[in-house]
């Protein structure tokens, strides 16, 4: 008999969240039942829903495995690398730094209380 409490959703392995601008990225390492790390890339986006009055948060997840990192990788470097070069972008960015202090570890329920959406929704609705 398998063992039921044995999570659906994977725990993290590690995590690392990008805020940018109004979108936040979550890069996890996570575990198969094998043991074979993968990574799952979400990106959040916070969103009002004008019927409920609400704010929630729109999330899109790709998984990538590693049999698909080095082609993943060198595709996204020479994309991003097509662009700064076409809108004349300096990149400040060498993928031998450390990025230690460009993220934060967040989690999803730490991108507004109920109280941060009230008080928003309340600036929102004055500037109407």
């Amino acid at each position: 008999m398998e063992d039921t409490g044995n999570k659906e959703r994977r725990e993290e392995i590690f995590s690392r969240a990008i805020r940018a601008g109004k979108r936040t990225y979550f890069f996890d390492v996570k575990a198969t039942r094998s043991n074979e790390y993968y990574l799952t890339i979400t990106e959040s986006k916070r969103r009002f829903n004008n019927e409920q009055g609400k704010f929630f948060y729109e999330k899109h997840k790709l998984f990538l495995y590693k049999e698909d990192f080095d082609k993943f990788a060198n595709g996204l470097d020479e994309v991003v690398s097509f662009i700064k070069r076409e809108n004349g972008m300096e990149s400040s960015y060498s993928p031998n730094e450390t990025v230690e202090n460009q993220h934060t570890n967040v989690e999803f329920e730490d991108l507004g209380s109920e109280a941060e959406k009230e008080s928003i929704t309340a600036a929102e609705n004055q500037e109407i």
